[in-house]
């Protein structure tokens, strides 16, 4: 045998490369379409094309391979404060405003919102490194409501396009990204616990005007033109709007001490940062701050769970890719029956989490493009639903699907191996923006909100359930079942520490009666008999009765 014939490569996979993402994802029209029959879904087509070529995939290798540096002085020794990045982050960073995923959807009209959610599912396939001030520029706008003449000033620039990386002012730019500072060293989620202080600095066409002094233990995208930022005022707790650039074209007093060293996420910087006197413009009432920044946190919260689907989604795609290419045993592994209850039950969960976020999106859809009293209830429960479940459920996900792919799916190899890149990504939705008994507490908060409906023994929350549920009851024994206990445990007294496993109650209930409706009798039927009635705390226990071979092929069809 010839020294070359030892090192004859064969029984691995092609690349998963120059496919459409979108087209490809039957699970996500489908549920759009249900959604919005209406929407003109043409830039979906063409943004799936995009986040699935061979040249966005290099771009997300090595925007991860070379992560952000801190510049923080010059060569002469000045303070300057700036991350760099490589190229290829900013080639993404642009190519996502250019698709309207970060604040677009406010001056775009009905729609907008949940066509943009199906786009951010579908960039997070190519890199969720950059959407982080991508996420964060689009929540900021509801903030930034409560100061007109701020909104006035920045809105135009943060629904544009034109993405920009010059370290300049805002007003020199066809585009803004905005980020957010919360957290600090001693108080993590309990953020009354900042330190962070705010002087009265006297009042200008932006409103009141304060220097802050303190610290921030993560600040999100230090990059960005401006950020949402909590400090004690001398009337309490209050949200600031702090801009890198002052109107006089001045750079605020925002010193970045060093950028986080990450389990993941290694395309994104994220900073510690000193603020020293540095001005801000308050945002809403003083004392109020948290309410007021929580507008933000509820929309990144979307962002969590629509942005863990898409990372579900692509990890699916690559073990459904690989285990169709690998051959083991005498056929592909696909073939095989384990693996093949495997990957039906990933497929399970992965249009199960979709159809939980785009539920969420629809809801902010409806209730900012209307009065709609029962969306902005469902807005209000299901966005610490979605944001628990599906990125609980994110990790394991991750995990299982690394398995089909055996060692390749855990080797890097100078940024390609993508699937051990998604491993590393997916806790961080779960933490970010509050982490699992954080959002238990919320939906709690929720139940709590209210008084029952005139004519019904039940609160808000169980009318609105009850009317999310009519279309689907009588579809299923296991979903008229677990209907009725959730129903039943939705009252004002509901016990902390079974928070959690209500969370997760009502996100299976939510998830089969959403399957119910814009999914195949295969899905529907398979996910009912492997979610509630016998559980499904690890992958492949798919019963007996569940056509695999259906699921499968609605998941990623294969080519004629």
């Amino acid at each position: 045998m010839s020294a070359a014939a030892t090192h004859e490569v064969f029984n691995q996979s092609t690349p998963f490369t120059d496919v459409n993402l979108w087209q490809a994802n039957r699970p996500l029209q489908d549920a759009l379409r249900f959604h919005a029959p209406a929407l003109d879904i043409r830039d979906l087509d063409a943004l799936g094309a995009e986040a699935g070529s061979a040249a966005v995939q290099q771009h997300a290798r090595l925007a991860n391979l070379h992560g952000p540096v801190l510049r923080s002085h010059d060569r002469f020794g000045h303070r300057i404060d700036q991350v760099e990045f490589h190229p290829s982050y900013h080639a993404l960073l642009g190519r996502a405003l250019a698709h309207g995923l970060h604040g677009t959807p406010w001056s775009a009209g009905p729609g907008a919102h949940l066509r943009r959610a199906a786009g951010f599912m579908l960039f997070t396939e190519a890199e969720p490194g950059v959407l982080c001030p991508v996420s964060m520029s689009y929540a900021a706008m509801p903030s930034l409501r409560a100061n007109l003449a701020l909104l006035a000033d920045w809105a135009p620039q943060i629904a544009g396009t034109g993405y920009d990386p010059r370290f300049v002012p805002w007003r020199d730019k066809a585009a803004v990204t905005i980020g957010m500072g919360m957290t600090e060293k001693q108080g993590g989620s309990d953020v009354r616990a900042n330190s962070t202080r705010a002087e009265p600095d006297g009042r200008d066409a932006w409103g009141e005007r304060f220097v802050l002094t303190g610290h921030k233990w993560f600040f999100s995208a230090p990059m960005c033109d401006a950020f949402l930022v909590l400090a004690q005022a001398p009337g309490g707790l209050s949200c600031f709007f702090m801009p890198r650039f002052l109107p006089d074209g001045r750079v605020n007093a925002i010193a970045l001490q060093r950028l986080k060293h990450k389990l993941g996420n290694h395309a994104n910087a994220s900073a510690e940062v000193e603020f020293q006197r540095a001005t801000a413009w308050l945002l809403g009432e003083a004392g109020r701050g948290v309410p007021q920044i929580l507008a933000m946190g509820a929309l990144t919260r979307l962002d969590c769970a629509l942005g863990t689907a898409g990372l579900m989604r692509q990890a699916l795609t690559l073990a459904l890719h690989h285990t169709r290419q690998r051959r083991a045993f005498g056929k592909p592994l696909a073939e095989q029956p384990l693996m093949r209850s495997v990957l039906a039950d990933l497929a399970l969960e992965s249009e199960a989490a979709m159809a939980l976020a785009l539920r969420l999106a629809r809801a902010v859809q409806a209730s900012e493009h209307g009065n709609d009293a029962h969306e902005q209830l469902m807005r209000r429960v299901l966005t610490p639903i979605a944001k628990f479940w599906i990125c609980k459920r994110g990790s394991a996900f991750a995990q299982e699907a690394m398995e089909c792919l055996g060692g390749n799916g855990y080797v890097e190899e100078a940024g390609e191996g993508a699937m051990a890149r998604i491993y590393r990504e997916m806790p961080l939705n779960s933490i970010w923006e509050g982490a699992g008994n954080v959002q238990a507490l919320d939906l709690l908060r929720a139940l709590r909100s209210g008084s029952p409906s005139p004519g019904s023994r039940c609160g808000p929350v169980a009318d609105a359930l009850q009317h999310e549920l009519a279309p689907v009851l009588g579809a299923h024994p296991a979903l008229d079942r677990l209907a009725a206990q959730v129903i039943g445990r939705l009252d004002a007294d509901a016990d902390e520490s079974q928070a959690r496993a209500l969370a997760r109650d009502v996100a299976l209930l939510m998830q089969a009666a959403l399957l119910r409706l814009h999914a195949t009798d295969a899905v529907f039927d398979a996910f009912c008999a492997s979610r509630l009635v016998h559980g499904g705390e690890i992958f492949g226990l798919l019963p007996a009765g569940a056509d695999q071979q259906a699921i499968l092929q609605r998941a990623l069809p294969l080519s004629d």
